[in-house]
């Protein structure tokens, strides 16, 4: 069971949540037990999965990463000049695996699962395979 959605990134960093969306395809899947992997098929965005509850989380979160990947480093020598987007994708990952159990994604009561995106704005891609099991 395989899932390609698309979004429109709004911003140059985003953090989107994407767990609505994810528990969707599970209910309509009828997936009772398994694994959901969700993945991003982009060198400059990933999935996290972090807190859904206190929106200065992903805002803290985003400053954070600018401060330890800054956009323009003198060192850089990407053509593309997007260097700290790919850095910043590489510390987050481009996929993340989650329980299901009981019909239900098994996540800690503050998690959410997010698109990040670090080159943005764009139109992107991310998929949902479902593993029963």
């Amino acid at each position: 069971m395989l899932k390609k959605l698309s979004l429109r990134t709004t911003s140059h960093d985003d953090m989107i949540d994407l767990t609505h969306e994810v528990q969707q395809f599970i209910q309509e899947q009828k997936v009772q037990s398994g694994i959901a992997l969700v993945y991003s098929p982009h060198t400059t965005a990933g999935i996290t999965i972090n807190e859904n509850a206190d929106p200065d989380v992903k805002t803290d979160m985003i400053r954070r990463f600018d401060e330890v990947y800054p956009w323009d480093h003198q060192l850089d020598r990407h053509m593309e000049g997007n260097t700290a987007a790919h850095l910043k994708t590489s510390t987050v990952n481009p996929s993340q695996q989650i329980i299901i159990d009981q019909g239900k994604l098994v996540l800690g009561t503050w998690q959410g699962i997010y698109f990040c995106e670090f080159d943005g704005p764009r139109n992107r891609n991310y998929y949902i395979k479902l593993m029963e099991g």
